[in-house]
């Protein structure tokens, strides 16, 4: 299936210092190949996102983000949609930050800021409450983990049919024999191609792609049993334990950690603000 092209919203002014953008990605739409002459970081509060930067294709899951420097070339979409957070930062105010595409740890707190500050964008909030979270945020960036990569994603061909496939269902158990026939092709074939244009093999992503779509689940409130399912696996606790031997924590302690005090969906508590204007 093809992708729609989708535009950002109008009279979205350049950062100073900082532009929060909101917008729905409806499933395969994504913003065509382009550059900015400031920052951007591009996030998901819900869904994943599927970024092209410097001939590199990847997916990032809800608690993850992607530094993209002024003047790179990207691409943003999502396959089964996400609720998109964009912020444009100015080239000044991003000092200290990668100079090249980075994908990004996004802490509980990182992840409320960027909730607020969309809360706010436009807000005629003269205490100068607004550039504090423009502050906090940038602070957060700064200390952000960096990444090796999110998911690795292919260019096209029939390794993207083959990638777009498990994805939708991971719970496909289909060999690589299995697809390699599907596709057309022999089993080492299709085994030195995606290594070749992946730098893993089809087992080690499918693990990596299991993972991914378990955070994505599990943080738009999918129960473990049901994410368990829809993984392919054969009950909820052989989900946990390879989700335990991944991670290092069970499912519920991840998400306890990755919501942080607050839901993810819940601007910072109107007490907190109130402390912040006294300061």
């Amino acid at each position: 299936m093809t992708w729609a092209s989708i535009s950002a919203p109008p009279g979205v002014l350049p950062p100073r210092p900082i532009t929060m953008r909101v917008q729905s990605i409806p499933p395969r739409h994504e913003f065509p190949e382009h550059a900015h002459d400031w920052h951007q970081v591009a996030y998901a509060i819900d869904g994943a996102l599927m970024v092209t930067a410097e001939s590199r294709s990847f997916v990032i899951s809800p608690d993850q983000a992607v530094w993209l420097p002024s003047g790179v070339s990207h691409r943003v979409g999502s396959l089964l949609g996400a609720e998109f957070r964009s912020l444009w930062i100015a080239v000044d105010a991003g000092r200290n930050l990668p100079s090249a595409p980075t994908v990004l740890a996004v802490s509980p707190l990182l992840k409320e800021l960027i909730v607020e500050a969309a809360a706010i964008e436009r807000s005629q909030d003269s205490d100068g409450y607004p550039e504090r979270v423009a502050t906090l945020i940038l602070d957060q960036l700064r200390r952000a983990q960096s990444l090796t990569t999110g998911l690795p994603w292919p260019r096209g061909g029939r390794l993207l049919r083959l990638c777009e496939a498990l994805y939708i269902d991971p719970a496909d158990a289909r060999s690589s024999s299995e697809w390699a026939k599907a596709l057309g092709m022999s089993s080492r074939t299709l085994t030195r191609q995606f290594e070749a244009e992946m730098g893993l093999s089809l087992r080690s992503w499918r693990r990596k792609l299991r993972l991914l779509r378990a955070i994505e689940l599990l943080s738009s409130g999918t129960a473990v049993t049901e994410t368990a399912m829809q993984l392919g696996y054969g009950s909820a606790s052989a989900f946990v334990f390879a989700f335990r031997t991944e991670m290092g924590a069970s499912p519920h302690a991840y998400m306890r950690k990755a919501t942080g005090a607050y839901r993810a969906s819940s601007p910072i508590p109107p007490k907190l603000r109130r402390q912040n204007s006294r300061r």
